[in-house]
């Protein structure tokens, strides 16, 4: 072989082996992907919400009487118990002090009242008297009729008269009483405070008794000072007995049944809780979102399966979230929510077959925020692309991300 052919010999070979690079570091290779697996098992709906925690019956215990509040000793958390527990005492409020006027003036008062007291003892006395007589000339005019004498017009009269006597003697006698109530009204004014109250015992406070068995959820007044009847005072309630309000957008609360099992996380705990849901009220009533957006809201009332479990460990007010089952499908052909993607006015995905993308429509049933129901285009084993971006495209060689 002469040098020109060894020479045109190794420059081919030479311009084979570039041309074989260029060819392979131009040759489309497999787009790596996620790869999720269609499986078979339940899917539930839910209207996930936030709700806090209430006890079911709390006493707001009021004061009984306007007076002085000692201050209060019992604290925020404390047990007691019903007509037992002493919660506050109050000290009535003492009369007023009167000045030589006002001392003069009710004086003068009272003696009115006296006077018209013997007034109208005079009065009934009188109308006793007219009484007697009224009886007596009925009398009289029986026998004057029985005789024939008199005419039965002036029995009647009699009769009339006696009647007529009779309540004036019961008006006298109200007055009597009318009378005797204004003076003690008058004799009352006079009295001053150490009269009325007697400071050396300590019934002279009004103790305000727990009217339950409970714990103390909030100490509204703690410190001594004057306070009006009907103020708050002390909030009770039974922790054993809680219940968990959320506020559910009214086109959610449709969705939701009384009876619907409900999970409860991130109440703080590690397992979370269970519970049902007693009633959805039918009042709902608008809130501003975080956006500044008005919404209608509706209290979804929910019950703790274990609600003395959950009281050893919640109290009055505190923050959870709940899943509020709607739906559920207990044997359900699956496929995560990540796989899908919109395709015009439908669902449709990329399965994997002998290692290509292939673009299929699939048919939805139920779904929430992680998994849906398949009712057609897939089965159970089949290997879907997650999370397609886009380099996937129909017949796109794909490779797992983990090989």
């Amino acid at each position: 072989m002469t040098v020109t052919s060894k020479r045109l010999l190794i420059w081919s070979a030479l311009g084979a082996v570039i041309v074989a690079g260029l060819a392979l570091s131009f040759w489309p290779r497999p787009v790596p992907v996620d790869l999720v697996e269609v499986d078979r098992g339940s899917v539930v709906a839910t209207v996930n919400e936030e709700g806090k925690t209430r006890v079911r019956e709390v006493y707001i215990v009021s004061a009984p009487i306007t007076g002085t509040l000692q201050r209060i000793r019992i604290e925020d958390g404390d047990m007691v118990l019903g007509q037992v527990s002493v919660l506050a005492a109050i000290r009535p409020v003492e009369p007023t002090l009167l000045d030589a006027r006002e001392e003069a003036r009710v004086l003068a008062q009272i003696s009115a009242a006296r006077a018209n007291l013997e007034l109208s003892r005079a009065e009934v006395e009188r109308a006793r008297a007219d009484l007697a007589f009224a009886e007596i000339e009925l009398t009289r005019a029986r026998i004057l009729v029985r005789r024939e004498v008199a005419s039965e017009r002036s029995l009647d009269v009699a009769e009339t008269e006696v009647k007529r006597a009779e309540a004036a003697l019961r008006i006298a006698e109200a007055q009597v009483l009318v009378r005797a109530a204004e003076l003690e009204r008058a004799q009352a004014e006079l009295m001053q405070a150490n009269d009325a109250l007697d400071t050396s015992h300590d019934t002279c406070c009004v103790h305000v008794i727990a009217p339950i068995s409970g714990r103390v959820l909030r100490v509204i007044r703690e410190d001594e000072g004057v306070v009006s009847a009907g103020e708050p005072l002390v909030e009770l309630g039974e922790l054993g007995d809680m219940e968990v309000v959320v506020e559910a957008l009214s086109t959610d609360a449709v969705k939701i049944a009384e009876g619907a099992p409900v999970v409860i996380e991130r109440w703080g705990g590690g397992a979370a809780l269970s519970g049902t849901v007693r009633r959805i009220e039918p009042y709902g009533f608008t809130k501003i979102s975080a956006l500044g957006i008005e919404e209608q809201r509706v209290n979804v009332l929910v019950d703790f399966d274990d609600a003395k479990e959950a009281g050893h460990k919640l109290g009055h007010g505190y923050r959870v979230e709940t899943q509020i089952e709607t739906a559920r499908v207990p044997d359900a052909v699956r496929v995560p929510l990540a796989a899908l993607f919109r395709d015009g006015g439908g669902w449709a995905v990329f399965i994997v077959i002998e290692g290509r993308a292939r673009h299929r429509g699939v048919t939805l049933g139920l779904l929430n925020d992680q998994i849906a129901e398949v009712i057609g285009g897939l089965a159970p084993g089949d290997i879907l692309v997650s999370r397609p971006d886009d380099r996937i495209g129909d017949s796109v060689r794909v490779v797992s991300r983990e090989e």
